[in-house]
Parts: structure tokens; C-alpha cells; sequence
């Protein structure tokens, strides 16, 4: 397996693997805000969580990796996150399936949480370029990602059917690793605030 499904850990959050071990925990970090009411969001309903969970562990049959975030203060679960579309022969991973709970929103959580998975890929894996993608109409995932310093490719339009039935235009964001210096230094800047 080409990405090791190892913790990660910060100065503030711990990545720790995803397991059903972790199914109450998420149904009360998802229980704080509501964003799985949120159409064009791909976040669980607290209901949902046990089938959320063993769907992202299957996805470790074609090499992708689910995190808890915890943070490291009280060790509280507050969301996950994870590798996915991972293309070991090209060298490129996306990032995603991201949700937090509303109490660690605009708090240094999700910029260490990307901080330490891009690092992982560029530095350890030795990725060549990593992904982002978010409906096009969720322009809170896409102004967190282009704070990060991930560039628009471009939008894949009817890109997906949503479980509503709609057409999903899905916006796709990049890092290349010769961006990642640059893009590193940014995160740093953000993350001394914290």
C-alpha cells in the first residue's frame, strides 16, 4: 500500500485511523452543527455514521485512508477526513470527505489537519500532486481550499448524481509538489496564529 493508514499528529490535532471504534464519538461531533442538512455537502446524518464508517474503511481495498480528527487538547473527536482517489502509479491522491464539528470551525483545526496530510504526501510519499473536489455551489469547502493555496483546475460539469438526484458540477482544486514549498510557508504563517 502506498499511503500508510499510520497517525498523524500536530501541535494541535491528532489523525488518528478511522474504525467503528469511533461511531459514537462522530455521531456527537456531527450532532454539533447540522451539516448534513446541507444538499450539496457529503456530510453523514448522526443515523448514517456506522455505514459512513464501514464504507470509508472498505475504501482501504484501493489504497485510500480515513482519519479521525482529535484534538490534542482533550483528545475529543471533532470530524474526519481522508485520502481518496488514490492513483499509486501516478502518484497522486485527492483529499477529502472532510466535515468538523461547528465547535472547531475558523479554529486552527482544519489548516493543521491539511498541513499535516499534505506534508505526508509531498514529503513522505513523495506525491507528485494531490486534489480537491467540492461542489460547486459549497463555497465554504471551496474558500477553505483556496486558502490553503490550491489552484482551480477547472469544473467537471454533471459530474456526479447526488443521492437527491440532482446534477453535481464538482469544482477541482491542485497542489503540485513543486508549489508545495511555497504553499507550506503559507500554512506555517496560518498555523502561528494558533
Amino acid at each position: 500500500m502506498w499511503l500508510s493508514s499510520n497517525s498523524l499528529e500536530g501541535d494541535l490535532v491528532v489523525l488518528e485511523p478511522l474504525s467503528l471504534s469511533h461511531c459514537e464519538e462522530l455521531r456527537d461531533a456531527v450532532s454539533d452543527g447540522a451539516g448534513w442538512r446541507l444538499w450539496y455537502a457529503s456530510v453523514p446524518a448522526p443515523q448514517d455514521m456506522q455505514g459512513y464508517i464501514e464504507n470509508a474503511i472498505k475504501g482501504l481495498e484501493n489504497g485510500e485512508v480515513a482519519f479521525v480528527v482529535k484534538t490534542k487538547r482533550d483528545g475529543k473527536v471533532v470530524g474526519t477526513t481522508r485520502f481518496y482517489d488514490v492513483k499509486e502509479q501516478h502518484r497522486r491522491a485527492s483529499i477529502g470527505y472532510t466535515w468538523y464539528s461547528d465547535s472547531v470551525k475558523r479554529t486552527g483545526v482544519n489548516t493543521e489537519c491539511k498541513y499535516l496530510l499534505i506534508s505526508y504526501l509531498f514529503e513522505t510519499a513523495g506525491a507528485l500532486s494531490l486534489e480537491f473536489k467540492t461542489h460547486v455551489f459549497n463555497q465554504a469547502s471551496r474558500t477553505a481550499i483556496e486558502r490553503l493555496g490550491a489552484k482551480l483546475d477547472g469544473i467537471l460539469r454533471s459530474h456526479q448524481i447526488m443521492p437527491d438526484g440532482s446534477l453535481r458540477d464538482t469544482a477541482i482544486y491542485s497542489i503540485l509538489s513543486h508549489e508545495w514549498p511555497a504553499v507550506k510557508n503559507n500554512l506555517r504563517a496560518k498555523l502561528e496564529k494558533y
